[in-house]
């Protein structure tokens, strides 16, 4: 779920590698981070129009006028809701000596100098590269993209490397890591200014593998601009962000775009067994691998035994047992592993790790109280993740189990997929509790409503809707007998509700571990 937020540097609660530094002072600059200006031009292989001179010292990048400083340079970037080149003035006000723009102003400041490029999006990333000193030979960078299963695979790729005694990076929707250092996360892909701001901490860390979520928006946005990467994963596609790309062809070809991009030197690992992985690899230049649990591929894997809590895998001829349920989550094990082999470790010390990794933040996560009740918690916000992980939970009830699903849907988001969503919770579920997720600027009621308007009438009087989330999780718990299995999905690691534009403190995990007498952790 994208999440177009702006980082604030100045925050004293993030890390000391993203906090907005004080402009330095003439005598500390010669160890500042700075580079003049011709030298990143040459590096982006710019031959387009300059005006003033390029011989500059620069001090540091932004793409936000009000975080300019003295020295800086202000990339003026065509976004989706606002143009950064209205603020042109405004950056250099800030103190910005250098503007890299697609069209140059009017009226121009004999005391700056304006770079005229084609695209300012796509070349901030290379500005920034240049800037930081990037090499991305000792950097290696993963990116994961597809619907569902980004955070699980980058997170786990992180872990497994993390074990294998490597230093590394990890940037996904639930947070970021530079080593073991800890960062909130704003978007799923962060921009480009603080993705190279994290690129540059893990370097400096000594962080020789860095793994991270590549998002539609981010693909689109060029926001992964410059970035050499070692290697990408496609997990599969289902319909989502059609709010923003409007189309499912439009949404395919973004996502293929990131493939088409890749390197000779790099490897394309796609999921087998969704219709899409094939045409990911049509164009690129990278080498083809694929996995699948059904068709014939590169990478094999096979469920076993399926148990609440664990799975029996047969993943390359090997047998190995994992604290994981679903095929969903097979797919994403193969993926991370196929990948790790791809990087040249060894088959057996991966499959070694593989069996002791738990779940991921919000990914379905178990909770059962003292009576032996069952509570899952996944993030599970579009059609194929929601009939994902009910398809699993299903099959592991017994014929005196039964399903209680706590759903909802996002507002200010792809409204095509809220009945889809109602009818698969209808069909999958023994009780549907229609409730509130993100409503943002929408009625949570309509929101509902369209919910229920996708399931058949002879199947909505096993569906009731409580809007208060807190009151509809307690409702399950008092419908659900010992037994019986309550799926809470949609909100997974998220620990807030946003309504109205104010974002309020909501876990559903605490809510749970509340109404269960467990200790909050």
């Amino acid at each position: 779920m994208e999440k177009d937020l702006h980082i604030n540097p100045e925050n004293s609660s993030l890390p000391s590698f993203l906090r907005r530094q004080e402009s330095p002072t003439k005598g500390e600059r010669q160890n500042s981070q700075s580079l003049i200006l011709e030298e990143m031009l040459k590096q982006v292989q710019h031959d387009g129009l300059i005006i003033g001179n390029p011989s500059i010292e620069i001090h540091g990048i932004e793409t936000n006028s009000k975080n300019c400083m003295a020295s800086f340079a202000f990339v003026a970037q065509r976004g989706v809701a606002v143009d950064g080149h209205t603020f042109i003035e405004k950056a250099i006000e800030n103190g910005a000596t250098a503007i890299v723009c697609e069209e140059i102003p009017a009226i121009t400041n004999p005391n700056i100098c304006y770079v005229q490029v084609e695209n300012s999006a796509a070349v901030c990333g290379k500005l920034l590269k240049a800037f930081y000193e990037i090499d991305f030979t000792q950097l290696q960078v993963v990116g994961v993209t597809g619907t569902n299963g980004k955070t699980t695979a980058a997170t786990l790729l992180y872990q497994v490397f993390t074990q294998l005694g490597y230093t590394c990076g990890l940037i996904s929707t639930v947070c970021n890591y530079t080593g073991t250092e800890k960062s909130e996360a704003t978007h799923t892909t962060p921009d480009t200014v603080q993705l190279y701001r994290l690129f540059h901490a893990m370097q400096q860390a000594g962080c020789t593998h860095c793994f991270m979520e590549v998002s539609s928006h981010a693909i689109h946005q060029q926001r992964i601009s410059g970035i050499d990467f070692t290697g990408a994963i496609f997990t599969n596609l289902t319909q989502d962000h059609l709010d923003y790309h409007k189309t499912f062809a439009e949404y395919l070809r973004v996502k293929k775009q990131f493939f088409d991009n890749l390197s000779t030197s790099a490897f394309a690992l796609v999921n087998n067994d969704d219709k899409n992985g094939q045409v990911m690899l049509q164009n690129t230049r990278a080498k083809k691998y694929s996995y699948s649990l059904k068709s014939m591929s590169d990478f094999k894997c096979k469920i076993i035994e399926s148990h609440i809590g664990c799975t029996l895998l047969q993943i390359d001829g090997t047998e190995v047992w994992t604290k994981f349920i679903g095929a969903f989550n097979a797919y994403n094990l193969l993926s991370v592993y196929a990948a790790a082999i791809l990087l040249g470790e060894d088959k057996q010390e991966v499959l070694q790790i593989i069996s002791m990794l738990t779940p991921v933040e919000g990914r379905t996560q178990f909770y059962r109280n003292a009576a032996g009740l069952t509570a899952v918690i996944d993030y599970a916000h579009t059609p194929d993740a929601l009939e994902n992980i009910l398809t699993t939970l299903k099959k592991l009830c017994t014929a005196d189990n039964k399903l209680i699903t706590v759903v909802g849907a996002g507002g200010n988001r792809d409204t095509a997929k809220r009945p889809l969503m109602g009818a698969i919770s209808a069909q999958l579920s023994d009780t549907v509790i229609l409730t509130s997720d993100n409503p943002r600027d929408e009625n949570p009621a309509c929101i509902a409503i369209q919910m229920l308007d996708g399931i058949p009438t002879e199947e909505r009087s096993k569906v009731i809707t409580i809007l208060d989330r807190k009151e509809a999780i307690r409702t399950a718990t008092m419908f659900a007998k010992p037994t019986d299995i309550i799926l809470i999905a949609g909100k997974g690691h998220e620990t807030y509700q946003e309504i109205l534009g104010v974002k309020h403190h909501f876990d559903d995990k605490e809510v749970v571990q509340e109404i269960f007498n467990m200790p909050i952790k």
